[in-house]
């Protein structure tokens, strides 16, 4: 097979689409990031007073916590296995879009510089006769 072929399968795959998606949502999410820091620095006093007591009162229920884990670990990873499949569906959809948006924006790129590129047609000159003689 040509690279081209082999190019071609490669970003026609649903993992492609999924990393794509994952790559997407992870500029989303480092774009809310300034504002997420920003809220909590003004909050940093108040969680600063507040954490001896909630350390205390988390220290209490570490035990119990302690013994409940293995049963809730099981569940959770149940519950893992589907919400993997769901969010790698759900990243592939959204790399789907994220690559059709961009290759549809470069197409119109492309063709927008091809247009620009495109050379003037010369003018034709009348073709002229000689006259035998």
């Amino acid at each position: 097979m040509t690279l081209a072929t082999e190019v071609k399968k490669l970003t026609e795959s649903k993992p492609f689409y999924a990393v794509a998606g994952v790559g997407d949502f992870a500029v989303e999410k480092l774009r809310e990031l300034p504002e997420q820091l920003q809220r909590l620095q003004s909050r940093r006093t108040e969680l600063t007073k507040d954490l001896p007591e909630m350390a205390r009162v988390y220290a209490g229920k570490a035990e119990s916590f302690a013994k409940e884990f293995p049963e809730k670990a099981r569940g959770y990873a149940d519950q893992l296995a589907g919400r993997a499949t769901e969010a790698y569906e759900d990243f592939a959809t959204r790399g789907r879009r994220v690559v059709s948006k961009t290759s549809g924006d470069a197409a119109l790129e492309l063709e927008e510089v091809a247009q620009a590129a495109k050379p003037a047609t010369p003018a034709r000159k009348p073709r002229t006769t000689k006259a035998r003689g």
